[in-house]
Order: C-alpha cells, then structure tokens, then sequence
C-alpha cells in the first residue's frame, strides 16, 4: 500500500511516499481502507524530533482518519465491513494514518457522521476530542458558564468554541483581528484581537480557560479566572501554571475515546458542529501540507485526501 513515511527526524522534506505492506487486523481489530487524514500540529512536532511516541518499525506520521472498514477481525461486533468510520486510533502510539489503509482497535472508531463527507470527517476527530475532554471530561462546563478559548480560530480552536456554544456557555476567542469573523461565525458571543490588546486587560470572570498555547499565555490565563476557575492546557504538563485564589489548572492529553466520538458526532447531527477544512492536499503532498501548518496560520483545518 502507498503510505507516506519519515525517512529521517527532522524538516518537511524527510516525508516521502513508499510502498509498504499492508497491515491485518487482528483481534478486536478492523482494518479501515482510508478515505482522508487529517493534519494536526503533532504530526509535524513528533516527525521533526520523533519524540515522545512509540514508533513501529516503519515510521508512518498521522493518527484522523476516515474511512471504510475493509477487513474485520475475531471478535468484533460493532463494525461490519462496508462501514463507514472516522476516529483518532491508537494515539500517543502509531497509528499510520497517511496510508491507505490503517488498522485499528474497533473501539477507538466510531460510525462517520451521515451528513459530513471524509475530508470533513477527517478534520475533526484529534482536535474534537481534545476539546471534548477538556471542556466536558476535565472542566466539566455548565450552562451560562463563561469560557475563553485561545486560539478559536485553529484546529482545536473552532471545534471548542462550537462544543462550548452547545454546551450553553458563553463563549469569548482571542484571534488575530482578520478571523474574527469566521469565529463570530462558528458562535463566539466575544471575539479579542490579541495583536491589539492584552486579553486579561479586556477580559474577566472567566469559569474556564482553554489554552491550547501555554507558556506565557497560560500564566496570563490565571488573572482573568474567577475564584473556582478552571484552566486547562494542552501543549504539555510543563505549562501548567502554579495556581492561587482557589483556580485549578490541568493538563489535558487527548486519548482514543469511542464514546466521546459518538457525542460529537451526535453534535454534527443536529447542526451544532462541523469542521472548517481550509486545505485540501493529496496524500503525496503531505510534506507540504506540513509546511503550510508549520506556519501557524491556518483557519480550521488542513486534511490529505488519500482514495
């Protein structure tokens, strides 16, 4: 099968397509043939160094996929071949999902929403159930609570803003003055520009901040939380700020979840998400589609389409 590898640890160039051998599921396992995958940060954050996640024999960058399952192993009974799938398998371990096709435990896929086609479905399953798990799992948000998502225009951005709004928070992004728009457009009540103003100048009695860039900003993100506030940072335990004033901090890695897959798609159902794909690439041009993500400048989404 074609399938794009990472020939050696470093830029966007060491990814190439090969031939490799097609896998087979085992038990509790189907086999997925692959229909689209989607690009988030850690593909290109894990291929430059390849740190922190355990590799095969065969280095195979991507974990969103979606597809149809192709092949079912012994003891499966929530997927017939002919389905069709999307979800985040096997993450932080590979997963291979620029291939075209990927074996995965059955339970770490979910049936693809009706009414979303595989780019689509390919968008949303890292960066939806990251913003799933920190906004429902972690901070357990709650009606007419007040929640600031940084980023809001970006992969895990648009989908927190979305899945805070059905949640019935009240929702404020911070975003470059250009994406206001798109992020006003998705349910934001309050959208800052962060390029004009200091957020916690303009901002406060904030419930729960999601913070999807530490460091300096996580710290910041203290001083506009109300007493009993939550934080919840994504890029990593090392930006989880001290804390004071009763607020709580956390960090959130995202794991396969069958079941958090089926509530967001249960959201897509009834119109309350959907992803914004900004780029289409096929899978041959993974190396750029990193390239362009590398920049920090994508709206939403960038997915390969691979059949």
């Amino acid at each position: 099968m074609r399938a794009v590898v990472v020939e050696q640890w470093g830029g966007a160039e060491n990814l190439v397509e090969r031939e490799v051998e097609r896998p087979e599921p085992g038990l509790g396992e189907v086999l997925v043939r692959v229909h689209a995958a989607g690009v988030n940060p850690v593909d290109w954050k894990t291929r430059a160094s390849g740190a922190l996640i355990e590799w095969g024999a065969v280095p195979v960058v991507g974990w969103d996929v979606s597809g149809t399952v192709e092949a079912v192993g012994p003891g499966v009974g929530v997927f017939q071949v002919g389905d069709d799938v999307f979800g985040m398998p096997l993450f932080p371990r590979q997963a291979g999902g620029y291939a075209e096709y990927v074996v995965a435990p059955a339970r770490h896929l979910a049936p693809k929403p009706a009414g979303l086609s595989h780019v689509e479905a390919a968008a949303l399953p890292l960066a939806a159930l990251t913003a799933w798990q920190a906004l429902v799992d972690a901070a357990h948000v709650r009606p007419g609570e007040r929640v600031l998502v940084h980023a809001a225009a970006g992969g895990v951005g648009h989908l927190a803003v979305q899945i805070a709004k059905a949640r019935g928070a009240y929702v404020i992004g911070t975003a470059s003055a250009a994406k206001h728009d798109v992020v006003r457009q998705l349910g934001a009540d309050e959208v800052v520009d962060y390029r004009s103003v200091r957020f916690e100048d303009v901002v406060g009695d904030i419930d729960v901040v999601l913070d999807g860039l530490g460091g300096e900003t996580a710290e910041r993100s203290l001083k506009v939380l109300r007493a009993g506030g939550r934080l919840i940072t994504l890029p990593g335990p090392d930006d989880v700020p001290a804390v004071h004033d009763g607020v709580r901090a956390t960090w959130v890695l995202v794991e396969p979840d069958h079941l958090g897959l089926r509530e967001i798609a249960a959201l897509v159902e009834r119109g309350a998400l959907r992803p914004v794909v900004e780029t289409v690439l096929p899978l041959e041009e993974a190396a750029k589609a990193h390239e362009i993500g590398e920049q920090g400048r994508t709206t939403g989404k960038i997915v390969l389409t691979v059949a």
